[in-house]
């Protein structure tokens, strides 16, 4: 596979980029103990950070968003989430690397992902290494979120380029779903939230990285 036309690498952000599980899992467990039941262990949490509320207020409570009572307890996590999400939040280790060795290569790269501004918009100023990124699309800056292609080809205006051009890096099915329906070439990152159950060889993702520095093995041997 030849990758001399791509001009742009994009990313998804919670286990691609970021690693924010602790305050995702703090959050839904707030909720827990704020109703007098016992808190989970971390671990229980972890796997489906990168599923937002969906995951944290299911290992929570085992709701699903069809349960009726997933609206009102969506917005209490996403309220314990803003209070804290700062706090521990960081960036994957390679990933200031990785953005700096792209950006000397003459790569752009932007953020994809379906956490809504609300939340993308402060974590990604609070992270100097971002300000860098010539495109940001959150899960509420179209009309769809992933694994439509749409905040894929919203970025990909952004910079001015064909879909064609970019690669995709995620952590989630998702990510690799969406990135293949808006033409592009895509990348598994087996070191997000993955979890034990998820099996990303069957995502058909046109490569797999185990830390974010491998991206640029990836790129130049493929």
């Amino acid at each position: 596979m030849m990758i001399s036309n791509v001009q742009a690498v994009l990313f998804d952000l919670d286990g691609t980029l970021v690693d924010s599980a602790p305050e995702l899992g703090a959050a839904a467990d707030k909720m827990r103990t704020d109703r007098g039941l016992p808190s989970l262990p971390f671990e229980r949490y972890r796997p489906l950070a990168g599923a937002g509320a969906r995951g944290m207020l299911g290992i929570a409570f085992d709701i699903t968003p069809h349960s009726p009572e997933f609206i009102s307890m969506r917005e209490e996590f996403f309220v314990n989430y803003e209070a804290t999400m700062l706090l521990n939040t960081h960036v994957f280790e390679g990933v200031v690397d990785l953005i700096g060795a792209l950006r000397r290569q003459g790569f752009s790269w932007g953020i994809v992902t379906n956490k809504s501004k609300r939340f993308t918009e402060p974590l990604v100023r609070s992270i100097p290494a971002f300000s860098s990124a010539g495109a940001v699309v959150s899960g509420d800056t179209t009309a769809h979120a992933k694994p439509h292609p749409e905040p894929l080809f919203e970025a990909a205006r952004r910079l001015g380029l064909e879909p064609a051009r970019c690669i995709y890096v995620g952590d989630d099915e998702r990510d690799i779903v969406a990135g293949r329906a808006a033409g592009m070439r895509t990348v598994a990152a087996t070191y997000g939230y993955m979890g034990a159950q998820a099996d990303a060889s069957l995502w058909q993702a046109d490569g797999a990285i185990e830390s974010p520095i491998e991206l640029l093995q990836w790129l130049n041997q493929a």
